[in-house]
């Protein structure tokens, strides 16, 4: 008998998932990619994510990359991934290298008419300010996909991000706590430092 065939997919990325370190944690190996650009559609921010979503608009485009050569298991991880919030589609995207007209998937925004959607993302500033935290966040769905019933990533992303924002007012206390210690040795310093000649020579050498 010979060997089963292994279907092989190119997925369009264009958030998030143009991070190496992003791919490894879901698929444990960074795929072969190639620069490419998506017409007819645009980039937006979305209000409450620090990912971005994909609508068409005429006269507009999106530039990503390709993953190459991925399997039916890696396609099933990325679904998950994406979750509800995105509808995998079939595009038609130009390599930059070639010019080269490539069929591939592509995660749309599947509201097309959701209000938290406006402008542009950006991915330089994501890397700077939210890769660190989402790479977490990945690792934190990656481990819920070994347990029984395990939750959705929209689920896993709200709740991750709902914990780190508790976390850091408690972190921003926890500083002006010990600045308030720091500051109150200070004051106890000044006023032996400055106290009167009376209250010093009531402190005698035996």
């Amino acid at each position: 008998m010979g060997e089963a065939v292994v279907a092989a997919h190119n997925v369009f990325v264009y958030g998030s998932l143009l991070a190496d370190d992003v791919v490894r944690v879901l698929l444990n190996r960074v795929p072969t990619s190639s620069a490419a650009l998506l017409n007819g559609f645009h980039r937006f921010s979305i209000k409450g994510r620090v990912y971005p979503a994909i609508l068409p608009v005429r006269n507009r485009h999106v530039s990503g990359r390709v993953l190459m050569g991925i399997t039916d298991p890696e396609l099933h991880i990325l679904d998950e991934f994406e979750d509800v919030e995105y509808q995998r589609t079939r595009v038609e995207v130009s390599l930059l290298e070639s010019s080269d007209k490539l069929q591939a998937h592509a995660y749309v925004w599947s509201n097309a008419s959701d209000p938290n959607l406006y402008g542009d993302w950006d991915f330089e500033e994501w890397k700077q300010v939210h890769k660190e935290s989402f790479i977490k966040m990945t690792m934190g769905f990656m481990e819920e996909q070994e347990l029984p019933g395990s939750k959705p990533r929209v689920a896993t992303y709200e709740s991750f991000y709902q914990q780190d924002a508790a976390e850091k007012p408690r972190s921003l206390s926890n500083r002006r706590n010990q600045v308030a210690v720091t500051v109150s040795e200070v004051g106890d310093c000044n006023c032996i430092c400055n106290a009167p000649p009376s209250r010093l020579k009531e402190v005698r050498l035996p």
